[in-house]
């Protein structure tokens, strides 16, 4: 049978009972514990005999619905849905390395994600190795006996540069490593990680799946082509073969860390993946259109976009992606042009967030890099002349007006 659509997929299937009273919409479940019928079949649950629901932390039936939806949409096996997309890499990096073992991660990604592996994980006594993701000779010259994941964004935020998901993803499998990606920002409709020989993928659902910027979310999705009996953190866990990833996150990392997504902000984004696609289409069609513009203002030094046929990711985006993303870097002159800009802005909002149906815009380097140092704002790209504008589904000419006027406010 051929497969449906995108969209028809993320409004139709969920893989779960259909509900006693008929309902077309999945009921939230905003309870903290669920009751028994007996001490013995409470007992049967959580010991693992029997499949049900005791506790929100473990598991609730709005976020299984939720997490079923994305494992499909991902062609996955399973998923781990959490409270953030922070709490997805964290979780996921817990879940894999130990102290004197190592990860590979590109330079250049969000400051959390680079706070995470240098300031949370080194002190632990777990390496992240930060080599460029242009250089595949280095990335794979990083590799040694303790490395156990590479990590890489699929367009990186905020400097978008594009990895090359099949070489790199080559080199791993050389070397019996797994590939995990942050496809956030290219979510699923976007980017089949599956078929770029990622292994697991992660997501912040707070951005483009929420629907708005509704609620927080963040998910991990195991796509089920990596041999787990490869990695020593799920010893314990081998006996789950090709669930051993999601078995120990579940049991262990993800129930003890109390990364739990909230019931209600599943129902939200199992609400908010059936417009995806939709709206990542205008999305996509307003950063490009912008992008376009922008590349030719004389207020403007450079314009970074996939979407560019002057991009040096350009060609590799088109191969690996359905489109360029809804994300663009501009560089200005100085940090004084960027922030006249960003106060001129009136359609526009200043805010820290991505994905949202209303278009954003901020200066990374005193917000999301703020305190960082400029050896490691250097090493991440960013420099002070950045803004970083993430689009929405407004009309193209009132953005296109509103960007204009700031513009040539300061020209």
């Amino acid at each position: 049978m051929k497969q449906r659509g995108f969209t028809t997929r993320a409004i139709h299937e969920s893989g779960l009972r259909k509900e006693a009273q008929g309902a077309l919409r999945f009921p939230l479940y905003d309870t903290a514990a669920f009751g028994f019928e007996s001490a013995e079949s409470m007992a049967d649950v959580f010991y693992g005999r029997q499949a049900s629901h005791a506790y929100t932390r473990i598991s609730n039936p709005t976020v299984e619905t939720f997490e079923r939806k994305i494992t499909a949409l991902e062609g996955g096996v399973a998923s781990v849905a959490v409270a953030s997309g922070m709490a997805a890499i964290s979780t996921t990096f817990l879940n894999l390395v130990a102290s004197g073992e190592n990860i590979i991660s590109t330079a250049s990604l969000f400051g959390g994600t680079y706070t995470f592996f240098k300031k949370i994980l080194t002190p632990f006594g777990v390496e992240t190795r930060f080599v460029p993701a242009e250089d595949l000779a280095a990335i794979e010259a990083a590799i040694d006996g303790n490395t156990r994941a590479i990590f890489m964004e699929t367009i990186s935020n905020p400097c978008m540069i594009v990895a090359d998901f099949e070489e790199i993803s080559s080199i791993a499998a050389k070397h019996r490593i797994p590939v995990i990606a942050d496809s956030t920002v290219t979510t699923p409709y976007l980017f089949r990680a599956r078929d770029f020989g990622v292994n697991v993928v992660l997501h912040s659902t707070t951005k483009y799946v929420s629907g708005g910027a509704t609620s927080m979310g963040g998910v991990i999705v195991d796509l089920g082509n990596y041999d787990w009996s490869l990695s020593p953190a799920l010893q314990d866990y081998h006996r789950f073969r090709d669930m051993a990833f999601i078995a120990r996150l579940r049991k262990e990392i993800y129930r003890e860390t109390g990364s739990c997504l909230a019931p209600h902000n599943a129902w939200l984004q199992t609400l908010g993946l059936e417009t995806l696609g939709l709206r990542m289409e205008r999305i996509c069609a307003n950063a490009g259109s912008m992008a376009e513009y922008l590349s030719t203002h004389r207020a403007v030094k450079s314009v970074l976009y996939p979407g560019l046929p002057s991009s040096p990711f350009h060609k590799l985006a088109q191969k690996q992606f359905s489109g360029f993303g809804g994300i663009l870097s501009l560089n200005l002159f100085s940090k004084a042009d960027c922030f006249r800009f960003l106060n001129k802005l009136s359609v526009i909002s200043r805010a820290s967030n991505l994905g949202d149906n209303k278009t954003l815009a901020l200066h990374p380097a005193s917000t999301i890099f703020a305190g960082f140092t400029e050896a490691e704002m250097k090493g991440l790209g960013v420099d002070d002349t950045l803004i970083r504008i993430s689009f929405g589904i407004e009309d193209i000419d009132d953005l296109r007006e509103d960007i204009s006027q700031a513009l040539n406010e300061g020209a």
